[in-house]
């Protein structure tokens, strides 16, 4: 019982501890200089590079597993 409760009371100490030393985060205030942006003309923003990569990504990554776990269902079924 004392090696459990030492498990949940030392990880919680540690996360309060870094929660209370951590600084708050404060934006920059306005009239700090730069350009203003315009309401009547949005700034584009390309996303397409990025996300075309990630959904690449993400697709090999779920062909993979499934790869994977038909080849471990067909030993076990094989051994079996």
């Amino acid at each position: 019982m004392k090696l459990s409760t030492h498990r949940f009371l030392l990880p919680t100490i540690g996360l309060v501890a870094i929660l209370l030393h951590t600084s708050p985060a404060h934006a920059q205030g306005p009239g700090t200089g730069g350009p203003t942006p315009d309401p009547n003309n949005p700034t584009a923003v390309p996303i397409d590079g990025g996300a075309s990569l990630l959904l690449l990504a993400g697709g090999a990554l779920a062909l993979r597993r499934l790869r994977r776990s038909s080849a471990a269902s067909k030993q076990r079924d094989d051994a079996g």
